[in-house]
């Protein structure tokens, strides 16, 4: 019998784990896929990688296939020694590959690994670098059409070379994301976040062939208006905001992030909030970094409204918005005070 392909695993917060659930047949919903909303980066961000150990030739692969995702991602790879880089990537052959996703990788311990390359060849680096941009596996997709077999594929996987438990299958393998939860595409046979399945893993008879290179989907959907596109004169995209202010915004589609920026001129306290009826989660990044979490807020303002409070250095910083429920649009404005 041929031994179960080797497969990755999601590294997901606590706060996600009840997120993915079986897809129910006839559920409504957009046939959505690919990435969770609420992961993706700043568009324009520069994301500072750091290898914890390895070779010199396995640091090499890594800096030369990643980058891939940026000839179409607007997104940029630095790679470094900076201890506080956001992306630390380790090479524990007995630890699989995995990675966090999106900006969950912030809330990774610094001296901790937020990405593994248990085995390393092209398709693996893109895959679970994908993961690390935001991307979900294609497998996962509501509308992938892949009926599972699940006690073949649990029993499968129990094996070698993953040797997963029921839990981690189900939650890697079987369970999908409900369309309202994700960004994405029709389903794509040839993405790099799809692995290749025999066809004794479905009731259907389907199978999927391995993919070690990013499909015309995955090139297009990372460079789409949903996650990274290309900002026209350059920079973030982002929106001014002038301190004392109230910047009148919009979420007018499902799964929008919108981004601001703002100069603290001095040192001091600084009040960043939103004001109307729509509830809304922010995110504030810098001093001059896009991607240097300084804290996030759900309701600290008043009603459902976000608050964050603090003592900041001179220096630009960047606003992320998103709605709280990812299915809703509404209206709000920002105000950053002192």
């Amino acid at each position: 019998m041929a031994k179960a392909p080797k497969m990755c695993f999601d590294r997901l917060l606590p706060r996600d784990l009840k997120r993915m659930q079986l897809q129910r047949e006839g559920a409504a919903g957009r046939s959505r896929a690919i990435s969770l909303i609420g992961k993706q980066w700043p568009n324009g961000s520069t994301i500072r990688v750091r290898f914890l150990g390895g070779s010199a030739s396995q640091k090499d692969l890594v800096r030369d296939v990643a980058p891939q995702w940026t000839q179409h991602a607007n997104l940029e790879f630095a790679f470094t020694e900076d201890p506080t880089a956001e992306i630390r990537v380790s090479f524990d052959a007995n630890d699989g590959a995995w990675s966090y996703v999106g900006i969950d990788n912030l809330d990774i311990p610094l001296h901790a690994a937020t990405l593994n390359l248990g085995w390393q060849d092209e398709g693996v680096i893109l895959h679970e670098f994908g993961h690390m941009i935001g991307l979900s596996h294609e497998h996962q997709n509501p509308d992938g059409g892949l009926q599972w077999n699940e006690q073949k594929v649990i029993a499968d996987l129990a094996g070698p070379p993953n040797f997963w438990d029921p839990e981690t299958t189900r939650r890697n393998v079987l369970h999908k994301y409900s369309a309202d939860q994700l960004h994405g595409t029709e389903f794509d046979r040839n993405s790099i976040m799809l692995y290749a399945f025999p066809a004794s893993w479905t009731v259907n008879g389907v199978s999927t062939h391995e993919n070690e290179k990013l499909s015309t989907l995955d090139k297009a959907f990372v460079a789409s208006e949903a996650l990274y596109p290309p900002i026209d004169g350059g920079g973030s995209g982002a929106v001014a905001l002038a301190v004392t202010e109230a910047q009148a915004a919009s979420i007018g589609n499902p799964g929008e992030v919108d981004l601001f920026s703002f100069e603290a001129a001095s040192a001091g306290r600084h009040v960043i909030q939103t004001l109307g009826a729509t509830d809304v989660f922010m995110t504030l990044f810098g001093p001059d970094s896009q991607t240097a979490k300084i804290a996030d807020d759900d309701d600290s303002g008043s009603g459902r409204n976000a608050l964050i409070a603090a003592d900041l250095s001179p220096g630009t910083y960047y606003v992320q918005v998103r709605h709280y429920d990812e299915r809703r649009t509404g209206e709000y404005q920002v105000l950053v005070s002192r």
